[in-house]
């Protein structure tokens, strides 16, 4: 039993390290450089809001601002459908995170 909780607790653990590109992201932005705190609570709404492959998408906008606006223009399905969820995630992290 104690193998499997392990077990668990690592790929969890592996998972979360993977799936910090948001924070990570947010970190590097010049706005929020130096604001730890508010970068881990926009990967925290990150994490509850958006799926892993969003989050990389996500990321790419601190990166490449002008990414997000062909994304937001797109009439591609899959970005349509992410931008929806892209929405929900910002009005959440902005409740939790102000």
């Amino acid at each position: 039993m104690r193998q499997v909780f392990l077990g668990a607790f690592f790929v969890v653990l592996a998972g979360t390290a993977q799936a910090d590109s948001i924070r990570s992201a947010c970190l590097k932005g010049s706005e929020r450089a130096g604001n730890p705190r508010l970068c881990s609570c926009i990967q925290m709404a990150a994490d509850q809001t958006l799926t892993r492959t969003d989050q990389k998408l996500a990321a790419s906008f601190f990166r490449d601002p002008d990414r997000a606006e062909e994304v937001r223009m797109s009439k591609r399905r899959n970005h349509e459908e992410f931008w929806r969820r892209y929405k929900a995630f910002g009005a959440f992290a902005a409740s939790v995170c102000s």
